[in-house]
């Protein structure tokens, strides 16, 4: 009976833990990684930083940024909302669904933006959130295609 405990702890201890994450499927994940909180950024940006883990899942973390728009006007720097957003136009687009989470999309967006501007003392929060109001405005414009 020791061995039998013995062995089953060894196997407990000695087997690699698989993530939770591996046993979402790619819309799952997209779904988790593209919503407008802070948990949906930070597990967005975690991956973002350890694509190599996702590779089975084909994502396409290619980035244009801000595309003609400035990352960083008056130093708001929306790179990383800009770069999030991409994520979750390239990936809906490649899975046919774009047209059904654009909204939502453009609404992360505007959130990532967002806390941008919170971050910034309170007299520069006005302007950044102008800025960001614009450049959610445009991209609120583009077609569904």
């Amino acid at each position: 009976m020791r061995h039998i405990a013995m062995a089953a702890l060894l196997i407990a201890v000695l087997t690699p833990a698989v993530p939770a994450q591996a046993s979402m499927s790619r819309a799952e994940l997209l779904t988790r990684w593209t919503q407008p909180t802070e948990a949906s950024y930070t597990a967005w940006n975690t991956a973002l930083r350890h694509r190599a883990r996702w590779v089975s899942y084909r994502f396409d973390w290619s980035t244009d940024l801000c595309s003609r728009a400035l990352e960083a006007p008056f130093g708001f720097d929306f790179s990383d909302a800009c770069r999030h957003h991409d994520f979750g136009y390239r990936n809906y687009r490649a899975d046919g669904t774009f047209a059904r989470h654009k909204e939502r999309l453009d609404l992360v967006f505007r959130t990532d933006m967002r806390r941008v501007c919170d971050a910034h003392r309170p007299a520069a929060q006005r302007p950044c959130n102008a800025i960001a109001f614009a450049y959610h405005r445009a991209v609120r414009s583009l077609p569904k295609t």
